[in-house]
Parts: structure tokens; C-alpha cells; sequence
């Protein structure tokens, strides 16, 4: 299988979710605008998501992955499925506690994540009440990360893939049909979370057994394979998810100032994870199995030339999406989500925060990428010991943007965006003292080439969108034409500098490792 044409699958299918995504945002910022119900809902479902993002498709993906590829590649089916019975069934009995944990302690856990709600009585009992709806999704959705796990080691990247489209679907479905039953509409996307989970989770058993990897309940603590997983999974946490811890504790600090603020740092941070997931998390997905099986196979060129494929991929593509989300910030929420209660001022508060994560943006990729190169290893320490670094760093800038510049939200985004860089930084570092990693030949040529391409984008981009108060203004349908105009414009620019340099796609062409 061809590795370019696995990351244009998955980046295609993450794209649709990412536009179904936004959509979905348009409509609840539309409906909910920027205000109190809008921010109950925003806590309610970060939580789960946070915990989701955590444990599956952060700690245990990395922690599981490596281990199921070498159980793959060096043990019988028997064993490997052993394995996936003993490890599904131990995370299910977790995931279940969890989950009641979510739903009798949600006042609490609300208190936790957003202190500053207590103030207002109505907007904390709201919160507590969607997150008891939405506390099952954490149940649901990773057991659909032991699934994307298994599938992806044996090649099948489409299905998860496909699954968060389904999400999508089922939230924009909430938010048109089941919001209006509600005397509080809010409250029927808190039930589309809870619907979608189990959606996504039965759309991937049919796929499982199918390879004949579906599990059965089965447990034994004497498992080695499964307690390795273990001891993997608490250190994986910091290693893999520091953007996540960081982005909690923003949201506590966020609750404290004005209203909005949770909002606009939100739908900032969906458009920053539009390429972070079409590009960051795609690639993540397809190397991680491939590294874990030159690991397994004792291939460290191969293992370094993947990094090193990665690595030019994410340069190559992300550079541009973070120069392009910092200067058409104000277009981009504009036509995306200024209508109905969503106003200009919380598009210029929301273009604050996108600015401040696109500095970042490079770092956030680049860390879904450097990251692999460690835990396909199986390697937990290091990513560990980088992050807790990386997590005082930023929580020290956090500091400085607030209380010393008064940066206010945009300094919480700012400070999760350089914290990315550091991260990513030190990763790079310690992969290549340790001989993990080694250049191929003609990157100095290579970043020339992407510097030009870059520089003619910013050309573009700087001329082509005009004032901020003219899309402030504008009319919708305007927005989009001038917008698509613009978008289209900056990415032939780009491209066509590229291949006046000499880049052609088939340069990019990679086997998958069997």
C-alpha cells in the first residue's frame, strides 16, 4: 500500500469531517451565538473530549499500537487476539467506571474544569446537566480507538477515518431536529454526543470481524501484552497530550474572564485543528503502525527514512496553513461564523485567539509527528519527561501573556502554540542525539524552495484580502465568493512556485511497511 495515497484518503475523509465540522459550528454559532448556553455546552463536551483525547486516542493508541504491530508481526493470530480480548475488556471495565464517575460527580468535575461558572447558578446547573448526557461519549469513543488501532495496523485507514463524519452528522442532526424538543434547546446536542458515540462505535465491529479481530470478553491480569499496555498508558498521557492538559487549564483560567471568552478560544481552536487533523493527525495515523513494524523488524533506516518522509510532508504543507490562519483570520470567521448571535466583535476576539494558536500551528503538527518516532519504540520516558517540561513552560507563559502583557485569551492560545514549538523543538532533539533520526540529504535546498513558495502565498494572500472592516461588513454570499477566491488563488500561487521549483507528488511516493 502506498503511504501518499493512505494520507490522501484519510486527509480526504478528515477533510469532509472537517467541513461537516464547520457546518456544524456555522449552525450552533448561528443558533447559540457566543453566550451562556453556548459556553455550558463548550465545558460540558470538552470534558469527555478531553478524556477521550487523553486516554484513548492519546495514551492508549500510543501505548497499544506498537505493542499490538509487534504481537502482529512476530506472534500467531491466537495470541494477537488474545491480546485484544484481554486489553478491550480491561479498558471497557475502566471506560464503564468512568463513565458513572462523569455522570454522579459532574457537579464537581464542573466546578474543576470551569470554577468561574459557579458565579452564575444557571450556567453551572446547565453544564452539570449536559455533562451527565454527554459522559457516556468517553465509553463509547474509545472503544472505537481500540478499533481505529486494530484497523489501521492491518491497513484498513478509511474506517476510523469515516467514523468522526458520522459525529458530525449526528451533531448538526441534533442541532436542527432535536435542539427544538428541548425546552432548553442546547440540551439536544448534549444527547446528538451521546447518540453519535455509539453510532461510530457499531459502525467499525462489521470491519473488525470481518479481519477477524472482533473481541470477546475475556480478562486476565497475567497477560503480559496487556500489562505492558498498562504500564504504557500513564506515562503516554503527558508524552502524547500536553496540548490537551494545557488547553483544560485554559479553560479554567477562561472562565474567569468575560463572557465569550470560552467561545472565541473554541472556534479559534477549531480552525486551527483543521489542519492539525487533515494533515497532523492523518499522518500520525498512517506512521505509527509503519514505525512500529520497522521496530519490530529491527529496521532502523527504514525507520529513519519515514521520519524523515513525515517530516518534509508536514514542512511542506503545514508552513503555509499556519502563515495563511494568522493573516486571514478575520475573512475566515468572518464568512464562517459571523450571522445570527454571532457578531463582528466576537469575530475580532476570535481572530485574536487564531492568530496566537497559528504561530504555534507548526509546533502542534510536528509533535503528532515526532512523537511516533518515540513510542513506536516503545519508548515512553523520554516524550514524558519533554512534556512536563513543556507543560510548566507554558503554563509560565501563561503568566507572562495574562498578568504581564494583558493578553487575556489570546495569550492562552499563544502561550499553547509556543508551548507546541518547544515541545516539538526538544522531540526533534533527542530523536536526533540518539541516532533515532537521521536527515536525508538536501533539506537546505528543500527550505529555500518551501521559503519561496511561502513568501509568494503571503504575496497573495497580503493583496488579495483587502481590509478586515470590509469583510465585517460584507455580505454573506459575498463573504464565500471573495473567500473561495482567495483561499483558491493563494493555493495555486503556492503549488505553482512548488512545481516551478521541481516538486512533484511522485517525489512523496512511500510503500506501507507489511
Amino acid at each position: 500500500m502506498n503511504l501518499l495515497k493512505s494520507l490522501a484518503t484519510i486527509s480526504g475523509l478528515t477533510l469532509v469531517s472537517r467541513i461537516l465540522a464547520f457546518a456544524r459550528d456555522m449552525l450552533i454559532a448561528r443558533i447559540f451565538g457566543a453566550g451562556m448556553a453556548n459556553d455550558a455546552y463548550i465545558i460540558a463536551t470538552r470534558l469527555p473530549n478531553l478524556l477521550r483525547r487523553l486516554f484513548a486516542e492519546g495514551a492508549f493508541s500510543q501505548a497499544f499500537v506498537p505493542i499490538f504491530g509487534e504481537y502482529k508481526k512476530q506472534r500467531g493470530h491466537e495470541e494477537t487476539q488474545l491480546l485484544v480480548d484481554h486489553v478491550t475488556t480491561m479498558l471497557a471495565l475502566i471506560l464503564f467506571a468512568v463513565t458513572l464517575i462523569g455522570i454522579i460527580a459532574a457537579p464537581i468535575l464542573v466546578y474543576i474544569g470551569a470554577p468561574g461558572f459557579v458565579h452564575d447558578a444557571e450556567k453551572f446547573d446547565l453544564t452539570t446537566q449536559m455533562l451527565r448526557i454527554t459522559s457516556p461519549y468517553i465509553f463509547f469513543i474509545s472503544l472505537v480507538a481500540v478499533a481505529a488501532g486494530i484497523l489501521n495496523t492491518y491497513n484498513k485507514f478509511w474506517v476510523p477515518a469515516f467514523a468522526p463524519i458520522l459525529l458530525n452528522i449526528c451533531l448538526v442532526g441534533g442541532a436542527l431536529w432535536l435542539a427544538p424538543c428541548f425546552d432548553q434547546p442546547i440540551m439536544g446536542l448534549a444527547w446528538a454526543w451521546f447518540i453519535a458515540g455509539f453510532v461510530q462505535l457499531a459502525f467499525q465491529i462489521p470491519f473488525l470481524k470481518k479481519i477477524g479481530m472482533l473481541p470477546s470478553f475475556r480478562f486476565s491480569w497475567k497477560d503480559e501484552g496487556m500489562r505492558r499496555v498498562i504500564r504504557q498508558m500513564g506515562p503516554a498521557v503527558f508524552g502524547v497530550s500536553i496540548a490537551q492538559i494545557s488547553l483544560i487549564i485554559n479553560t479554567v483560567i477562561a472562565s474567569f474572564f468575560v463572557v465569550g471568552s470560552v467561545s472565541w478560544l473554541y472556534y479559534a481552536d477549531r480552525l486551527m485543528e483543521f489542519p492539525s487533523g487533515v494533515l497532523g493527525a492523518a499522518l500520525g495515523t498512517i506512521l505509527l503502525p509503519s514505525l512500529s513494524k520497522c521496530n519490530a523488524g529491527n529496521d532502523s533506516a527504514e525507520y529513519s527514512k519515514l521520519l524523515d518522509w513525515g517530516l518534509r510532508l508536514t514542512i511542506m504543507l503545514a508552513v503555509p496553513s499556519a502563515l495563511a490562519l494568522g493573516m486571514i483570520s478575520v475573512p475566515l470567521l468572518s464568512t464562517l461564523f459571523q450571522r445570527g448571535a454571532f457578531s463582528a466583535t466576537d469575530v475580532l476576539m476570535t481572530s485574536h485567539a487564531l492568530i496566537g494558536y497559528s504561530v504555534g500551528l507548526i509546533g502542534l503538527i510536528l509533535v503528532k509527528i515526532l512523537a511516533p518516532g518515540f513510542y513506536a519504540r516503545q519508548d515512553i520516558r523520554t516524550p514524558v519527561k519533554i512534556g512536563i517540561v513543556t507543560l510548566i513552560a507554558t503554563q509560565l507563559m501563561n503568566v507572562l501573556f495574562i498578568y504581564g502583557l494583558h493578553l487575556q485569551h489570546a495569550g492562552l492560545a499563544l502561550s499553547i502554540g509556543l508551548g507546541a514549538c518547544f515541545n516539538s523543538a526538544v522531540l526533534f532533539y533527542f530523536l536526533r542525539k540518539n541516532d533515532i533520526y537521521q536527515p536525508e540529504p538536501g533539506w537546505a535546498m528543500y527550505f529555500t524552495k518551501i521559503g519561496l513558495a511561502v513568501a509568494a502565498l503571503g504575496v497573495t494572500l497580503w493583496f488579495g484580502m483587502g481590509s478586515e472592516q470590509s469583510w465585517l461588513t460584507g455580505s454573506g454570499w459575498a463573504r464565500i465568493g471573495r473567500l473561495t477566491a482567495l483561499v483558491t488563488g493563494g493555493v495555486f500561487v503556492y503549488f505553482a512556485v512548488l512545481a516551478v521549483l521541481g516538486f512533484r507528488p511522485r517525489d512523496f511516493s512511500r510503500r506501507a511497511i507489511s
